[in-house]
């Protein structure tokens, strides 16, 4: 991406694969954690859920892709246009990726539809959309205490 070409599926494997070993590490200690990367794909995401499992499930005749998110799992979507997005990206000074990549990342985007997911509209204020994730995180553990 510094040399302003997008990553492949293949350039993303490796660590994909070692943030599910992060993610299992994490939830079997029992801590809370926020893994950040931009999972683009549906695949991706399943990658993140699944590890390698996920690779034999998408190759399969019949694609079954595999189960939802455990109810302990979430993704943020941070949605927004391209525009704004574009924007932002040229007012970032001194960052790898560059503002011509983005066209890449919008054609790779699957959005987030069957997973656990909790959509976040960049438009508005970093408090806020920490407010929601605080707000989501205080609503899924009620909702699984006995």
């Amino acid at each position: 991406m510094a040399r302003g070409e997008p990553l492949t599926d293949q350039d993303r494997l490796p660590w994909l694969l070692k943030l599910h070993e992060v993610i299992e590490r994490e939830r079997s200690s029992g801590c809370d954690a926020l893994v950040v990367c931009s999972a683009l794909k549906r695949l991706y995401r399943q990658i993140l859920l699944f590890g390698s499992k996920a690779l034999t499930s998408s190759s399969s005749p019949d694609k079954e892709i595999l189960h939802t998110a455990p109810p302990d799992i979430f993704f943020l979507f941070l949605h927004g246009d391209y525009d704004l997005i574009y924007q932002r990206l040229l007012a970032r000074m001194g960052h790898y990726m560059k503002a011509d990549l983005l066209r890449s990342q919008f054609e790779a985007l699957e959005p987030p539809m069957e997973e656990n997911v909790l959509t976040l509209d960049i438009r508005k204020s970093i408090s806020d959309m920490a407010l929601e994730v605080e707000n989501h995180i205080k609503s899924l553990k009620s909702s699984t205490k006995p």
